[in-house]
């Protein structure tokens, strides 16, 4: 008997399983007392609980937030970390993201890719263990979050009351396997203008405007400004559009010009992928003649902020040999006539760094300009070496039933692994799979589902228990 063929005998449960969970609309809601993160989340999270009650495993619900299903006795913990919850389902579906849909051998869904489709074939590789009786020598938990789209409260909810797991993985990323993770904080540049002695006149600049998250490029940019011969700075902007090769327009309406421009938006951890609007338009901004609070904002943002997609303008620039350097996305920035400048930045970093003394030079080095750092906080990096055990075993798990030769690697986001002392991101991606996470039309190959239940069953098989199947 194989592996593969075990998982075919529970094909018909396993997909039923899952339609029932894929049904939850699971998006964070309302908090209350008894559902911090909303009732879809919790409900999803008792979904999941109850099922292995059902298979006659040990459940439990940390503050509705979090919960486990464990089997296997020892003293030793791994775990397997997923999330149920997902993001809204926007945009013009196909069939209804909440009824799932077999189709043209796809299971179309919200969630079925992120995640609940590999948290569930996780699972049903720990029941197929448990039900075909096998000795386990370690305790294995399944570990259930309810908040990874947003805020991570049930993570921290979670290890506050419960041990951590002595290694394990996260099903929520791309085979053969994640080892490393950078370092993700974000904190804002904040304009200090009333120190300064900046001398300017010109126009007034009312407001800019460019970016609505952190870890997103913007693709947009806007600034309105008023003042005399405006109509000189929208021949200029044109000429700036035909010169660049840009995308945007200008138009006065009641003594008040508006420029638009557009870039190309691409995720915070992959800056060099996009082109950021906010950028452009400030490199146009550096040569109008602007009000004094303006001018200096201007003047700062492109010494500092432009183009620094790598840390290097504010010395943050770090690099390791497998996780790479160091990426900044400044993915917000504002500014108001009444308050001044700011922006947001999403800095993400290699192992290695010292963090609180790269943010305290930084706060030293933008004093200078009058702009204070506030708000810095974040996660540090996470990296299990490339040679450990667990990589090789999980690895090679994965290589006896897919043809893929590529080895571990590093990452610029963030997954559930970083949360567990030894732990890594293991699937559920294939080389080949179309990714429509946070997408119209989520959906997930019932081919792949049940490889990547395989692949999971073997590498639990040989984690957990005694006897060769």
């Amino acid at each position: 008997m194989n592996y593969r063929q075990l998982v075919e005998k529970y094909q018909e449960d396993l997909i039923v399983d899952l339609k029932g969970l894929l049904a939850i609309e699971s998006v964070k809601g309302e908090s209350t007392p008894d559902a911090p993160v909303g009732e879809g989340p919790k409900a999803a999270l008792n979904f999941m609980l109850e099922l292995g009650a059902r298979d006659g495993m040990i459940t439990k619900s940390v503050e509705n937030l979090a919960g486990h299903i464990e089997y296997g006795k020892g003293a030793e913990i791994f775990g397997v970390l997923g999330h149920v919850d997902v993001v809204p389902a926007s945009g013009e579906w196909d069939t209804p993201p909440f009824e799932p849909t077999i189709q043209d051998g796809y299971i179309i869904a919200r969630g079925v890719q992120d995640d609940k489709g590999p948290t569930m074939a996780a699972y049903y590789a720990m029941k197929i263990l448990k039900d075909q009786g096998y000795e386990f020598t370690k305790r294995l938990r399944l570990i259930i979050g309810t908040d990874e789209e947003s805020d991570w409260e049930c993570t921290r909810a979670y290890f506050e009351h419960e041990a951590m797991p002595d290694a394990g993985f996260a099903p929520d990323a791309a085979f053969p396997l994640i080892h490393g993770e950078k370092g993700i904080s974000t904190f804002n540049l904040v304009q200090n203008y009333k120190e300064t002695t900046e001398n300017g006149s010109g126009i007034e600049l009312i407001s800019f405007d460019s970016g609505e998250a952190l870890n997103v490029v913007p693709d947009t940019a806007e600034c309105k400004i008023k003042g005399q011969n405006l109509s000189d700075v929208q021949e200029r902007f044109e000429h700036f559009l035909q010169s660049e090769s840009e995308k945007g327009h200008a138009t006065i309406s009641q003594d008040e010009l508006t420029i638009y421009i557009e870039g190309k938006s691409a995720h915070g951890s992959t800056p060099t992928k996009g082109e950021h609007a906010g950028h452009k338009l400030l490199k146009f901004l550096k040569d109008i003649e602007l009000d004094s609070q303006a001018h200096h904002f201007v003047r700062v943002t492109n010494k500092y902020v432009v183009d620094n997609l790598d840390g290097t303008a504010y010395d943050l620039f770090s690099t390791h040999d497998e996780m790479g350097s160091t990426t900044i996305n400044s993915g917000k920035i504002t500014y108001q006539a009444s308050r001044g400048g700011e922006v947001g930045v999403n800095y993400r970093y290699p192992f290695g760094v010292d963090f609180d003394e790269k943010i305290e030079s930084l706060k030293s080095l933008m004093a200078e300009s009058y702009f204070k750092v506030t708000d810095a906080s974040g996660m540090p990096p996470h990296y299990v070496d490339s040679n450990d055990p667990l990589i090789t075993l999980l690895v090679n798990a994965y290589r006896n039933h897919v043809d893929d030769d590529r080895e571990p690697f590093t990452i610029g986001g963030g997954t559930y692994a970083r949360v567990l002392d030894k732990g890594v991101a293991f699937g559920a991606m294939f080389k080949d799979s179309v990714d429509t996470m946070h997408q119209k039309n989520e959906r997930m190959k019932v081919e792949e589902l049940l490889t990547v239940t395989t692949i999971y069953l073997e590498a639990l098989h040989r984690i957990i228990c005694k006897e060769e199947i």
